[in-house]
């Protein structure tokens, strides 16, 4: 893989820039980016939790290192023509040039874009000092802004995730963010509309709220509303996978029934969306 073509980064540029928002459908494999490009995204995230969780590993916790990340997120680009975005948790690098090769190498991989958040995976400090954690922005927007395709830069302000319900110092991280130039700003966990308003008055860039979790419950129509422009889910596909093997698991162990898998696809309508003709 030699990395994303400029049609695909430019795509997905252009993307951020139309009126309204898009949601970013996060994908956890290469088959399920198969499958949500097939039901028709216009462009797919990975997602930290869902590759962690099928690795048997926790989230947010340093468990999965750079070289599984980037194999699951080229895997994932490889797998359809839709722009990847891939969930960079910290940029896996103890310095800042180390978070800049991350983003070269996220490039390389194929790549249209990629987030890098301030939080640390220490449970003791969480989330990175201000002035720490823009310096490491910075060194990804350098290293993207060198590059010969477009690569879309988010940062992530990692507050509400981590017991750290501080909506005025999430708006000055985004700022300090923006100013070391990022592309995209995304603060998950905001409470509600009216945070989330707040965040995308506060900053001049593309905002990306996330959805699927225990926030607020808004339509794709009601955040454009708010000025957002890019919607993802994170881990919130994964998670209802999960959900629902675990819940055929149970039919089978506490009823000894096997009804689960009537609304199943068939092997031939799941080989189809994965463009093969076989039916084992």
């Amino acid at each position: 893989m030699t990395g994303t073509t400029g049609a695909t980064g430019r795509r997905f540029e252009e993307l951020h820039r139309q009126d309204g928002a898009f949601v970013l459908a996060n994908a956890w494999d290469a088959g399920t980016a198969r499958l949500l490009a097939e039901l028709g995204f216009a462009a797919l995230g990975t997602t930290s939790a869902g590759l962690a969780h099928a690795l048997g590993r926790p989230d947010g916790a340093n468990a999965v290192g750079r070289d599984e990340t980037l194999a699951n997120a080229a895997a994932i680009a490889a797998a359809t023509e839709l722009p990847v975005s891939a969930d960079l948790e910290s940029g896996f690098g103890a310095t800042p040039g180390e978070v800049a090769e991350t983003i070269r190498l996220a490039a390389a991989a194929g790549l249209a874009g990629g987030s890098v958040e301030d939080a640390t995976g220490r449970p003791g400090e969480p989330v990175r000092p201000l002035e720490e954690a823009a310096e490491r922005v910075a060194a990804a927007a350098g290293a993207a802004r060198s590059l010969p395709q477009p690569f879309v830069l988010t940062a992530r302000a990692e507050n509400f995730l981590h017991g750290r319900p501080d909506l005025e110092d999430t708006v000055r991280r985004l700022q300090a963010y923006e100013a070391a130039g990022a592309d995209v700003l995304f603060a998950p966990g905001l409470p509600d509309a009216e945070a989330i308003r707040t965040v995308v008055g506060a900053v001049n860039r593309p905002v990306n709220v996330l959805m699927g979790g225990s926030g607020p419950r808004l339509s794709t129509a009601e955040l454009a509303a708010l000025g957002v422009r890019r919607i993802s889910v994170g881990s919130a596909l994964a998670r209802t996978a999960t959900a629902a093997v675990r819940d055929a698991a149970r039919e089978i162990l506490t009823e000894g029934t096997f009804g689960f898998a009537r609304s199943a696809p068939t092997v031939r309508d799941v080989n189809a969306v994965m463009g093969q003709d076989r039916t084992a």
